[in-house]
């Protein structure tokens, strides 16, 4: 499962891609239009300003806009960032790899073997699946953000 930080993170993110490209968004005006307590989104978006996401603006105009195309950013991209590696056992992980404490291993364990292929389908789904596809909406096969988070 995903964190509720991470949905929150994506939800920020369709705001940003669906709101005017030189217009930036106010942290309350997400927070609203999202259902984001403001706090935890000031945190959110400061990490993704970190990591080049995002960008804000001071001022009377300020607030935050996408730093990177909506098409550029993944959703493995956000969730990597913000829970951490995406992998089912710590064996698979890309990112933060460790040996299982119990491992006798790896090449025998038939646990790893059927989750590598669940770690490389969720993985392939993610690293794939764009902030632009999930926000795509009528007309398209893909599900909204808000319907993808909720299933």
């Amino acid at each position: 499962m995903i964190s509720q930080k991470a949905k929150y993170a994506l939800r920020a993110l369709a705001a940003l891609a669906q709101a005017h490209p030189e217009e930036p968004m106010m942290i309350s005006e997400i927070a609203q239009q999202q259902s984001i307590p403001k706090k935890f989104l000031e945190q959110i978006l400061l990490d993704l300003k970190r990591s080049g996401i995002v960008e804000s603006r001071r001022g009377k105009q300020g607030g935050y806009l996408l730093l990177k195309s909506a098409d550029e950013i993944s959703f493995g991209e956000v969730l990597r960032l913000v829970d951490g590696p995406i992998a089912p056992l710590p064996c698979l992980s890309q990112t933060a790899y460790r040996k299982c404490e119990d491992c006798d291993g790896e090449h025998l364990c038939e646990i790893r073997h059927v989750f590598a292929r669940v770690a490389d389908a969720t993985r392939d789904v993610l690293f794939n699946t764009t902030i632009a596809d999930a926000v795509e909406g009528a007309g398209s096969t893909k599900a909204p953000v808000r319907e993808l988070l909720t299933a």
